[in-house]
């Protein structure tokens, strides 16, 4: 049984509830690709807050942001770089009134499958027909903005890619 990776993630909005994603490819094909939430994987013994805060500076470079509760939580399997990741994730809220960002702090690996970010609003991201994980983001962002942050953490499906 393959070791499961704790995942901590941001759903980061800004003033105008824009969300912030990444676009994520595969390192050996370019043309596989995808949006995501911030995040990563917890290092040494860092709370999965913790790592929420680090990834999101070293990947979009906002460190002034106030960290809300957990929204979701799902686990997931995929195909990434030639092995198999599975995760447990935790979905933060994160709130900014900083919407420049910059990557500075990519990783190697993230240098070789990120080809930038941007902010979506919740209708851009139900319009569009690209891959963003999680899937049901859209909605899952649509619900989060009418009715605010759920009382408890939500579980989301298991996803298999």
């Amino acid at each position: 049984m393959a070791e499961i990776r704790q995942v901590a993630r941001v759903v980061l909005l800004d003033p105008d509830d824009r969300i912030l994603l990444l676009h994520g490819f595969e390192p050996d094909d370019p043309t596989d690709t995808w949006w995501f939430t911030p995040g990563g994987g917890l290092e040494g013994n860092e709370t999965r807050e913790e790592a929420a805060r680090r990834e999101l500076a070293e990947e979009t470079g906002i460190t002034d942001v106030v960290i809300g509760p957990v929204l979701w939580k799902r686990h997931c399997s995929f195909p990434f770089d030639g092995r198999r990741w599975d995760q447990d994730e935790w979905y933060y809220l994160g709130r900014t009134d900083r919407t420049a960002t910059h990557t500075a702090g990519l990783t190697d690996l993230e240098r070789r499958s990120v080809s930038g970010l941007r902010w979506w609003t919740s209708e851009e991201l139900s319009a569009s027909h690209e891959t963003v994980y999680p899937t049901r983001l859209a909605e899952l962002l649509r619900t989060l903005l009418d009715e605010g942050p759920p009382s408890a953490p939500v579980l989301l499906e298991t996803e298999r890619v």
